[in-house]
C-alpha cells in the first residue's frame, strides 16, 4: 500500500470474505482504465470516471456476485475512496473544492465536492428501473457514500433533470470525475493547504 506524494498515486488491497480488490489510482493521469469488477454497467461507470477525470486506474475485483452485486460495488467505493484519500497525501496546495454541471441528452446532473477530511453524503435522485444491466440502481448512492466517507469528503450529487436512468448514472460517474479533478488541481497561490485552521 505504498504511495507516492509527488507523483499522487496510491494501491491499495482489500480482502474480505466477500471481495477481494486490487486497485491502483493515479490523480495525476491521463484517462487511462484497465477495469473488470465483473459487472459491466459498472465497469463502463468507472472507466467514464477515469476518462473525464483524466485519472488512470486500474482495478480488479473478485466478488460474490452469486448473491448481488451489493457486495462488490460498495466494497469498490470503500477502496475508491481509501485511494483518493491517500494518493492526496498531505492535501498541500490543491484547490480543495470542485462543482460540475454534468449535461447528457435529457439529463443534468450537478456535482460538488469539499476535500474537508469530514465526510457528508447529499444525494439527491431517483430512479425507474431496479437495474441497469447487473448493476443495482439502488447501489449508486451506496457507491458515493462509500466513497465520500472513506475519502473524508462532503459531496453532493443531485438529479436537476433526468429521465433515462442509464443517463442519470452515467452522468453523476462523470460529473463526479469533473469536480474531483477539479478539487484536486494544484494552484501555485495556494502555499499550505486552503483552509484557515491550517490543515485538512
Amino acid at each position: 500500500m505504498a504511495n507516492n506524494q509527488s507523483a499522487r498515486t496510491a494501491t491499495i488491497n482489500r480482502k474480505t470474505s466477500e471481495t477481494d480488490i486490487s486497485l491502483y489510482l493515479n490523480l495525476d493521469g491521463k484517462g487511462n482504465a484497465d477495469v473488470d469488477t465483473g459487472i459491466g454497467f459498472f465497469d463502463h461507470m468507472l472507466k467514464s470516471f477515469a476518462k473525464h477525470g483524466l485519472f488512470d486506474l486500474k482495478l480488479r475485483v473478485q466478488g460474490d456476485l452469486i448473491v448481488d452485486c451489493h457486495h462488490t460495488i460498495e466494497d469498490v467505493g470503500i477502496v475508491l475512496g481509501e485511494a483518493i484519500k491517500k494518493a492526496l497525501g498531505d492535501k498541500v496546495g490543491i484547490k480543495r473544492y470542485g462543482n460540475f454541471f454534468l449535461p447528457m441528452d435529457e439529463t443534468l446532473i450537478l456535482c460538488a465536492i469539499d476535500l474537508s477530511n469530514r465526510p457528508y453524503l447529499v444525494f439527491e435522485s431517483e430512479f425507474k428501473s431496479d437495474s441497469v444491466g447487473y448493476f443495482d440502481t439502488q447501489m449508486v448512492k451506496e457507491f458515493f457514500y462509500a466513497i465520500s466517507y472513506s475519502a473524508s469528503m462532503n459531496l453532493h450529487l443531485k438529479k436537476m433533470w433526468g429521465e433515462n436512468d442509464h443517463h442519470i448514472i452515467e452522468a453523476m460517474f462523470k460529473a463526479f470525475a469533473k469536480a474531483l479533478d477539479e478539487a484536486v488541481s494544484k494552484d501555485s497561490r495556494i502555499t499550505n493547504v486552503l483552509s484557515t485552521k491550517g490543515s485538512l
